[in-house]
């Protein structure tokens, strides 16, 4: 009787734990990832780590009261998700790791699997339970692919699939079209994402991105003004974009771009997945996660990354709010990198056109097209963020982020009327903007679908030998000798482009107060390299095809220039796609 007393007192104290902290947990969640509140994620991760410590000092009592392993996988999963949402807050890669951890073994133990298998009277709770997995398992998916766990990702988005047909099966009378959605969803996702087998990570690697031959020419930049890269918004709103749960295609190149690629004892091993997920102990009723979030897991061989406000499908007066926010925590020597990439149109529809050629010549055409003859002044002159329909409160103008240029600002604009936005130049209430502006039609080669593989301009931002690849319509698998070639021979450009850039004569001090910035600094060269790409790959030079930045880059760098161009010609030849560009046709004019 005492045994029963005592294990049943055990588990009302656990479910009392667990109603205090589910309610800091809500709180936790409901708080923006930005602009302070992390006071509420500490509370509830202190309230999680009390109840975890319960069931492992006292879980034979607790079973024996009637604790179920599911609720251990709750625990774990919120967890789990206290982790995801500080590093997206901190931008701490070991926060990344802690959700990882907690998410592999939660699916390794099977703590939803074999409760939402339950019939007759419990089966309500059981299709209860069995979608707390299907979130569960998009959540890891997340986390695995922000990772970069190849395996992993592939091992559970079969699991995903699977367990939806299960589910329809067991519970007919459901309806599953929201996750029949995410399933499409995913699977667009991923192969946009593994387009190209083998590429490397897209977070910044001191191995490949970091030139020392190029130390001494950067140094001369510290006797002056140095601006550091500490804060970036980031928002994505395009119709019918790439996009896996509240995570657009290119929110999640740009949001790896803009890290640090962790090196040395910080690589943990991931365990491996077997088919059925059941690799992990599983004698104990609750089981036990073991994890050391600590110097372990650290790599201070590294600066820390950026904090990265990543909004999510915003209005305008919620992206304005944001960066408002943002502005007012801005240390003096910092800059505020704000990328955008959204639509101009309300009603466009994202679509590739029919390519047409006269000639043997390739002829590009825009992935967002452009009707001219119904297009007005008022038309392309800001950004939609929004669903459908039109209006003004949904339509983002130049004007409208010319007050945040009190603070130093570098905007990304990826828009078909990124044009607009030149308008910024000269206009800045205090400090001069940097500004990197996506060419208003997209390329493509006849035919080719490019719409699935997210923005054209950002895929050059963020993965310039992909970009090029799927630019020069190379669709077939490359053997791995080849792409590496093509890799140090982009590499070896990036370097000499960085050597002419540095050593420019009469660079604009707006460029030159944020190159010793490395992860501006590529993004710099990276646009070098995608606006000499795109202008080789016109017979004639067309502005509206071609990427802008204000103020101007120094002409050693234009893509007329003969050492811009010779790297990409040679990138060519050894990928043999030369005859898709027009280096001759270039190379006559410049005689002239």
């Amino acid at each position: 009787m005492a045994d029963g007393e005592g294990s049943g007192g055990a588990y009302r104290e656990f479910k009392a734990l667990a109603e205090a902290a589910d309610r800091k947990f809500a709180r936790a969640r409901d708080l923006p990832l930005y602009g302070g509140g992390d006071h509420h994620s500490r509370k509830a991760f202190k309230a999680y780590t009390r109840l975890w410590r319960l069931q492992q000092e006292r879980r034979r009592e607790l079973v024996a009261g009637g604790l179920r392993r599911w609720e251990i996988g709750e625990v774990a999963s919120r967890i789990g998700q206290l982790y995801y949402a500080r590093y997206l807050r901190t931008a701490e890669p070991r926060s990344l790791v802690g959700a990882y951890v907690f998410y592999e073994a939660i699916y390794s133990r099977g703590y939803f699997a074999a409760a939402g298998q339950v019939g007759g009277s419990d089966k309500h709770q059981g299709l209860l339970i069995r979608y707390k997995e299907l979130r569960f398992i998009a959540r890891f998916l997340v986390v695995a692919m922000l990772m970069r766990r190849a395996e992993a990702v592939d091992h559970l988005a079969g699991r995903l699939r699977s367990l939806v047909e299960e589910t329809k099966s067991a519970y007919p009378k459901t309806n599953f079209k929201e996750w029949k959605q995410v399933l499409q969803e995913l699977g667009k996702f991923l192969k946009a994402d593994g387009a190209y087998k083998g590429s490397r990570s897209l977070r910044y690697d001191n191995l490949f991105d970091s030139f020392p031959s190029n130390l001494a020419s950067l140094a001369r930049f510290h006797s002056r003004r140095v601006l550091k890269l500490k804060e970036a918004v980031l928002t994505s709103y395009r119709r019918n974009e790439v996009k896996f749960t509240e995570l657009t295609l290119d929110t999640f190149r740009m949001l790896q771009c803009l890290e640090w690629e962790p090196t040395g004892s910080y690589q943990i091993a991931a365990k491996e997945l077997t088919e059925n997920g059941t690799i992990s102990d599983q004698s104990g009723p609750s089981g036990l996660i073991d994890i050391h979030l600590s110097s372990e897991i650290s790599d201070g061989s590294l600066p820390s990354n950026p904090q990265k406000a990543v909004v999510y499908h915003p209005t305008v007066s919620h992206l304005l709010a944001v960066l408002a926010t943002v502005c007012e925590e801005l240390s003096q020597d910092s800059i505020l990198l704000v990328y955008l990439s959204a639509s101009g149109f309300s009603e466009q529809n994202i679509t590739s056109q029919k390519y047409a050629s006269s000639s043997a010549y390739t002829r590009a055409t825009s992935v967002y097209p452009i009707d001219k003859s119904n297009s007005n002044i008022s038309s392309d002159n800001h950004l939609w963020l929004g669903p459908r329909g039109s209006g003004g409160p949904n339509n983002l103008y130049p004007e409208d982020l010319i007050p945040f240029t009190r603070y130093p600002l570098f905007l990304v604009i990826d828009s078909e009327n990124s044009h607009a936005f030149k308008g910024i130049h000269n206009a800045e209430k205090g400090e001069p903007a940097a500004l990197l502006l996506s060419p208003r039609i997209a390329s493509a080669m006849p035919g080719a679908e490019s719409t699935g593989n997210g923005s054209q301009f950002t895929y050059f931002l963020t993965a310039p030998m992909q970009a090029f690849c799927q630019l020069a319509g190379i669709t077939s698998e490359i053997d791995s000798d080849t792409y590496a070639n093509a890799e140090t021979i982009l590499f070896s450009a990036l370097e000499q482009y960085e050597g002419i850039l540095s050593t420019s004569v009469g660079l604009n001090n707006v460029w030159g107060q944020i190159l010793p910035d490395p992860f501006l600094r590529r993004l710099i060269l990276r646009f070098i390299f995608c606006r000499a790409v795109i202008f080789y790959f016109h017979p004639e030079e067309n502005g509206e095809h071609m990427p802008t930045c204000l103020p101007s880059l120094p002409e050693s760098v234009s893509p007329k220039s003969e050492a811009i161009m010779s790297p990409i010609l040679e990138l060519a030849e050894n990928l043999v796609v030369s005859e898709r560009f027009h280096f001759r046709h270039s190379i006559r004019n410049n005689k002239k």
